[in-house]
C-alpha cells in the first residue's frame, strides 16, 4: 500500500489542543471525558451484538521479570503456602510504562498547567488525584470495540519498530474488515508488537515502537472514538514531531478526555476476529477500584 507521511510541526500538534478540544461539552465538572459518548443505548446494541458467545482476554500476564521493557516489574510475594497451609500473596505493581495492560486516568497527562476539562494540575496530590482518577470507572466501561489490524492490511506479521500510522491505515483497515469506527466505540490497534517479541526477542520501547502518528488525533476526534487501546502506548515512538515526545497522550488525553488502554494483548483477539470474521464484538472493560488513582491494571474482555 502506498502510504506518504506528511509531517507534522510541534506548533500544528499545539493546535490540536484547542481544534480538538472536549473541555466543558459535557460540563464543567465532567469526570468521563469521551466515555460520555457511550450511552445506554450504545451498550445495548454491542450487547445484542454477540453471537457465538466466543470471549478473548486483551491483557498480558503481570510481568514479574526486569527486562527492557519492563523496568519496574510486578511485585508478587507469597504470603500462605503449603508451610502456612493456606494460599495467599502480595502483590505490587506500577501500572504505567511498556509491559503492563492498563488503562489510564484523564488524571496521567499535564499539559500547561492543566489536566483535562481545565481542572489545575494541582489537584494531583500526594493523596491521590482529586479530580479524573480512575475511580471515575467504577462502572466498567461496555461497549462496542472495533479491532483495527495495520499489519494484516499490510500484508506483513508486524509493524518494525517505529513504524508510524496514519488515517490512511486506519481506513484502509476498516474497508478490508468491512467495519466501520463510529461514535462510542473503543478503538483497539494492532501494531504486532508482541508477534515481533516473539521471533526477536524484546527492546527498549522507550527507544522505537509502532503506533499512532499525530495525524491520527483529528480522525479519531471525528470518528467520536470513545476510548483508545493499542499493543503498544499508542504514540509511535519516537514521535516524529519536533518538540512534542507523546502527542496521542497529551492531545487525545487532556484535550479530548480520551482514555488510553497500553500494552494491551491483541494476538488472540487479531486470531478471533479472523475465525469470527468480524472485527467488532462487544467488550467489557472492568478496571480496579483505586481511589484517586492515576491508572488501573485491566483485562479487556471482547465477546464475540
Amino acid at each position: 500500500m502506498s502510504r506518504e507521511l506528511r509531517r507534522l510541526t510541534g506548533p500544528e500538534v499545539e493546535k490540536f489542543h484547542e481544534s480538538l478540544s472536549n473541555w466543558g461539552r459535557w460540563g464543567e465538572r465532567d469526570q468521563l471525558g469521551a466515555l460520555n459518548l457511550i450511552d445506554a443505548k450504545k451498550r445495548a446494541a454491542a450487547a445484542a451484538s454477540v453471537r457465538s458467545g466466543r470471549s478473548v482476554s486483551c491483557a498480558r500476564a503481570l510481568d514479574t521479570v526486569l527486562s527492557p521493557e519492563n523496568t519496574a516489574p510486578v511485585l508478587h510475594h507469597m504470603i500462605g503456602t503449603a508451610t502456612e497451609q493456606w494460599g495467599g500473596d502480595w502483590f505490587g505493581i506500577a501500572p504505567h510504562g511498556f509491559a503492563t495492560s492498563h488503562v489510564d486516568a484523564l488524571c496521567h497527562i499535564f499539559h500547561e498547567g492543566r489536566l483535562y476539562n481545565g481542572y489545575p494540575i494541582e489537584r494531583v496530590t500526594a493523596h491521590g488525584a482529586l479530580e479524573l482518577g480512575i475511580h471515575e470507572l467504577a462502572s466498567g466501561v461496555v461497549s462496542r470495540g472495533v479491532l483495527l489490524d495495520i499489519p494484516r492490511v499490510r500484508g506483513v506479521g508486524y509493524l518494525e519498530p517505529g513504524e508510524p500510522i496514519v488515517p490512511e491505515d486506519l481506513e484502509a483497515a476498516e474497508a478490508q474488515a468491512n467495519v466501520r469506527v463510529e461514535s462510542g466505540d473503543v478503538l483497539l490497534v494492532r501494531t504486532g508488537r508482541w508477534a515481533l517479541r516473539a521471533e526477536r526477542g524484546p527492546w527498549n520501547p522507550r527507544e522505537r515502537l509502532a503506533g499512532l502518528y499525530a495525524s491520527c488525533l483529528p480522525w479519531l476526534h471525528s470518528r467520536g472514538v470513545a476510548a483508545l487501546g493499542c499493543d503498544g502506548v499508542s504514540d509511535v515512538v519516537p514521535s516524529q514531531v519536533e518538540g512534542v515526545p507523546m502527542p496521542i497522550h497529551t492531545v487525545a488525553i487532556v484535550a479530548m478526555g480520551l482514555h488510553l488502554l497500553d500494552n494491551l494483548e491483541l494476538e488472540g483477539l487479531a486470531r478471533a476476529c479472523a475465525e469470527e470474521k468480524r472485527s467488532d464484538f462487544l467488550l467489557v472493560i472492568a478496571p480496579l477500584v483505586l481511589f484517586r488513582g492515576t491508572a488501573s491494571p485491566v483485562n479487556p474482555i471482547a465477546i464475540f
